[in-house]
């Protein structure tokens, strides 16, 4: 049902999407292979609460377009947890869906085991995105420095450019 791997400490299990809505190996064409079809990676880091739904939001609207694949990335403690992995699937399954209808992009999952911004940035080195796009809880600077922040992590760590959206709170003060 779904593929499970171990590399270096680093699991991960992929997750069965509808056929609509994943990546098609093959063009449907012939005329649809080359430089036409070529379309960006964009990573988007999520979980189940409302400021990761946000960044999915905001990718979709903001930098995804039709020929990108879209790779959706949860990243748990324990993978082997069938109703995490089950939850986790069924978020997917429901991003995936509102992808296609909204961006007409493609959509893969992984669900991956270990620490969130290690694994993050392991993952975004497999990939090699054009953007990483994650939420923010929007703790405010002392709190983040106290405590640390996977979207900090990432943007330090990250080969690749790193997208952290604020909350919704933040409206027009957000904008950079």
């Amino acid at each position: 049902m779904e593929t499970s791997m171990d590399i270096e400490e680093y699991r991960w299990k992929e997750v069965n999407l509808p056929a609509p809505f994943k990546k098609q190996l093959e063009p449907e064409l012939e005329r649809e292979t080359g430089e036409r079809r070529r379309g960006r990676n964009i990573m988007v880091s999520v979980d189940h609460g409302p400021q990761s739904k946000h960044a999915f939001d905001w990718a979709i609207a903001h930098l995804c377009r039709m020929a990108d694949t879209l790779h959706l990335v949860h990243v748990v403690s324990n993978a082997d947890d069938e109703v995490l992995y089950a939850a986790t699937q069924a978020l997917m399954e429901r991003l995936a869906i509102e992808a296609y209808e909204v961006a007409m992009v493609q959509t893969e999952a992984r669900i991956m085991e270990g620490d969130v911004g290690k694994a993050i940035c392991r993952e975004a080195e497999r990939i090699k995105p054009a953007a990483l796009v994650m939420g923010t809880r929007g703790r405010g600077i002392i709190k983040s420095v106290l405590q640390g922040s996977v979207g900090e992590y990432c943007f330090h760590h990250c080969s690749c450019p790193v997208v952290i959206v604020p909350p919704k709170e933040s409206g027009d003060q957000s904008v950079i």
